[in-house]
C-alpha cells in the first residue's frame, strides 16, 4: 500500500534539502517528493511538527550473537535499533566465534533476516580469530556481505599485520576500522588516566594508548594511500591527528559515540560501574574538543558502540565489571537533547552524521531520501522529553549511566522498506508482520 508523509521538516543531506515536503512511498522505494502531494489511494501519516530524515545507520554496534545471546541476540539487539531510531546496525565481529569468516557472516545475515526488524550489515574481522596475526578471509567474507572489517574489542597491534590489511581492502573497496588502543597501556586499566583514577585508586588508561595508534594509523595510511576509520575516538590529542590527515589529503574519518560527548570521567565517582566504558570516558577539556569535532567536520559519524550486558556483568566490584553501555535504545533522545537543543548543532550536520556518512563510508546503499531510493526513514520530535528507564529497552542489556535522565528529544516512527516497523509508545514490528 501507498504511504504518505505529510506536512513533515525534510532534511537530507544528500540532496542538501530542509523544508517542509511531503514523501509519498510505493512498493518500499520512494516515487516523489514535493509540496502538497495529493493520492487518495495512500496511508496518510501526519509528520507536522516531526524531522523526517532519512533512515538512521549505527555502524557500530554489538549484536553478541552467536555466542553471547545472555547478553543479547540479533532479534532483540535490532528491535532495540528500532525503538532507537535506527534502520540499520553494523555488527561488529567480537562475537564467539568470531565473525572472521563467511559462515558467521552469513548466519547473521540470515538472523537478521529472520528477525525482519532493523537491517544489519556484518563487519567482518581483520585478523582471524581477532589475534591480530594473520589476515582473515576478507575477500570471501565481503562476497557474502560484510561491509568492513575490524577486530573491535582488540586493536590490530602489529604494525606489519595493519599495513597488509590496508593494503589488502583496497582491491576490495571496503574499509578498515581501528579500534584504537595500544595494548600494554592499556593492560589493567579501568579508566581514564587522571586525577578520578588517583582519587578512587583504579589503575589508568592514559590518552596515548589510543593517540599512538591513531597516529601510527594515519602514517599506515599514507603510506599505503589507503582508506581508514577510526572507532569511538575519545582523545583530544587524536583529533588533532586526524585533523591534520584530512587537511593534507588523507582517507581518514571517525566516529564518536554518545557517551563520549555527554559524559566525563567523573560519571565513575561512586565507583559506578555503568560508566565504565572502553575507550574510557575522559576528560572535560577532551569532551568540549569532540563537540567541536562535530561543529568542525572533523568528526565524520557518530555512532553507538552498543554493548550490552549482563546485570552480573556490571553488578559487581569495579575491577571486575565488564566494560560498556547499552546505547541503541537512547542514543538518538540523548544526541537531540545535547547537540541541537543545548548546543545548536545544525539539523541537518545532526542527519549527516547519523545517516549520511555512515552510509558512504560503508558504502551501503541508504542515507539518502532522492526518488527511486528504497524508503528507510527516521522520524523524530525535537519537542517532545524521552525519560530514560532500562526497564523498558528492548535491548537485553539494560546497562546506561543514564537511567532516570530526561531528554528533550523523541523518535516517533522507524521505517524500513517503506514499513513503519515503529511507532513510538507501540512495540516494534517486523517485517514479516
Amino acid at each position: 500500500m501507498k504511504k504518505l508523509l505529510k506536512n513533515g521538516r525534510v532534511v537530507d543531506p544528500s540532496q542538501n534539502i530542509d523544508e517542509t515536503l511531503d514523501i509519498l512511498i510505493e512498493d518500499k522505494f520512494i516515487s516523489k517528493i514535493s509540496e502538497k502531494i495529493v493520492d487518495k489511494e495512500a496511508e496518510i501519516i501526519d509528520c507536522a511538527g516531526l524531522v523526517v530524515a532519512p533512515g538512521f545507520i549505527d555502524m557500530h554496534t554489538h549484536l553478541r550473537e552467536p555466542g553471547y545471546e545472555y547478553k543479547e541476540t540479533i532479534e532483540t539487539g535490532t528491535m532495540a535499533a528500532l525503538a532507537g531510531g535506527f534502520t540499520a546496525v553494523a555488527s561488529m565481529p567480537n562475537t564467539n566465534p568470531p565473525c572472521d569468516n563467511d559462515s558467521i557472516v552469513r548466519f547473521i545475515k540470515k538472523k537478521a533476516e529472520e528477525a525482519g526488524f532493523a537491517r544489519v550489515f556484518p563487519i567482518g574481522a581483520i585478523t582471524k580469530k581477532r589475534e591480530g596475526k594473520e589476515l582473515a578471509e576478507m575477500g570471501l567474507m565481503a562476497q557474502f556481505g560484510a561491509v568492513g572489517f575490524s577486530d573491535d574489542g582488540s586493536p590490530v597491534a602489529s604494525a606489519f599485520v595493519m599495513r597488509k590489511a590496508l593494503e589488502y581492502s583496497k582491491t576490495i573497496d571496503k574499509i578498515i576500522i581501528q579500534h584504537a588502543e595500544e595494548p600494554s597501556l592499556f593492560e589493567g586499566g579501568q579508566i581514564h588516566e587522571g586525577l578520578v583514577s588517583t582519587e578512587l585508586g583504579l589503575k589508568g588508561i592514559p590518552s596515548q594508548c589510543e593517540t599512538i595508534i591513531v597516529k601510527r594509523d594515519i602514517d599506515l595510511c599514507e603510506l599505503t594511500n589507503s582508506s581508514i576509520h577510526f572507532a569511538h575516538i575519545s582523545a583530544r590529542e587524536s583529533l588533532n591527528y586526524i585533523k591534520e590527515a584530512k587537511r593534507k589529503g588523507l582517507k581518514v574519518t571517525c566516529e564518536v559515540t554518545p557517551h563520549h560527548l555527554l559524559l566525563t570521567e567523573e560519571a565513575v565517582l561512586g565507583f559506578d560501574t555503568m560508566a565504565k566504558v572502553n575507550p574510557p570516558l575522559r576528560e572535560e577539556k577532551d569532551k568540549e574538543a569532540l563537540l567541536e569535532g562535530i561543529f568542525n567536520g572533523t568528526i565524520d559519524v557518530i555512532a553507538t558502540d552498543h554493548a550490552p550486558h549482563h546485570k552480573d556483568e556490571k553488578d559487581c566490584e569495579f575491577g571486575f565489571a565488564a566494560f560498556g553501555i547499552s546505547s541503541l535504545d537512547i542514543a538518538v533522545p540523548s544526541l537531540i537533547d545535547y547537540l541541537i537543543q543545548k548546543n545548536s548543532l545544525p539539523v541537518i550536520r545532526f542527519v549527516e552524521l547519523l545517516s549520511t556518512n555512515p552510509a558512504k563510508i560503508l558504502k551501503i546503499p541508504f542515507g539518502t531520501l532522492k526518488v527511486g531510493s528504497i524508503a528507510d526513514i527516521t522520524v523524530f520530535s525535537l519537542r517532545h522529553q524521552t525519560t530514560v528507564n532500562p526497564n523498558k529497552f528492548y535491548s537485553l542489556g539494560k546497562n546506561t549511566p543514564f537511567s532516570g535522565r530526561k531528554f528533550n528529544g523523541r523518535v516517533q516512527y522507524t521505517i524500513v522498506d517503506g514499513k513503519v516497523l515503529y511507532t513510538y509508545g507501540k512495540p516494534p514490528k517486523s517485517l514479516h508482520s
